[in-house]
């Protein structure tokens, strides 16, 4: 990826977020909202640089990091191999799949402390718990994509006696890479959700920071945990374009 490349991606977005926190700074100085309601993103900026918050609020971050990286990266890991499973046999995916929709039907507030009962420790409570979350899209999406190859193909291979796992590697896979990106990329935002309400049960992380700050009546300190649980939730999606790019740039649409 070259460097004109990524001021193209990474430009715009950052022009567009310059000038509506400058409109929002001017607009809530201007209207005189009260800072208990609706801080300045001046006062936000000041709660993430204060010394006496900097290290406790990166230090939550760490550890939501962890969780949701962790249960981000079994939830791809996890969920391909459960669509490729599914996709083998339609008495498969018949049989198994309305049991996959348990993950995205379930209510995770009301299982996290079961959770925490389950596991061994409160980091573990919060990976499950991100993993759960984020573990749908990923099945959904890829199961889409290995059952929509075009059948031409499908038969091409079946001509010259192509294996099962010549078929899934050097067509099904590759077809369906665009699908299974956009899974992870929407699994990606979900992980950092599920690690965060994870932790409002086991505890730690930005999770137990939100509480506090809740109880202390910080609104700055609330927007500025949410801000760094944002720009993790970003950093995950940038890593899934990423891996993206170099995936598909020579054959795929989308990123030529």
């Amino acid at each position: 990826m070259n460097w004109r490349r990524v001021l193209k991606l990474t430009l715009p977005p950052l022009i567009s977020f310059i000038v509506m926190t400058l409109l929002a700074e001017m607009l809530i100085r201007g209207l005189e909202v009260s800072s208990f309601l609706l801080p300045p993103p001046s006062s936000i900026l000041k709660a993430l640089v204060h010394p006496t918050h900097r290290g406790p609020l990166l230090a939550a971050m760490g550890t939501t990091a962890l969780a949701a990286g962790t249960g981000f990266v079994l939830s791809g890991v996890i969920g391909i191999s459960v669509a490729i499973a599914l996709s083998s046999s339609r008495w498969i995916e018949r049989a198994f799949y309305p049991f996959a929709i348990f993950f995205q039907t379930v209510p995770l507030i009301a299982i996290a402390p079961l959770l925490v009962i389950w596991t061994r420790t409160s980091l573990q409570a919060v990976i499950a718990s991100a993993f759960i979350v984020s573990i749908f899209p990923v099945i959904a999406s890829s199961l889409s994509g290995l059952l929509s190859v075009d059948p031409n193909l499908r038969d091409l291979f079946r001509l010259y006696r192509g294996s099962r796992k010549d078929t899934l590697l050097k067509l099904r896979l590759p077809s369906a890479t665009p699908q299974i990106l956009t899974g992870l990329r929407v699994a990606a935002g979900l992980s950092v959700v599920g690690a965060i309400v994870g932790e409002f049960f086991a505890g730690g992380g930005l999770g137990i920071f939100l509480q506090t700050a809740l109880k202390e009546q910080r609104t700055d300190l609330i927007f500025a945990a949410v801000l760094l649980a944002a720009v993790l939730g970003l950093i995950l999606f940038g890593l899934v374009n990423f891996a993206g790019y170099f995936l598909l740039r020579r054959w795929h649409a989308s990123v030529q």
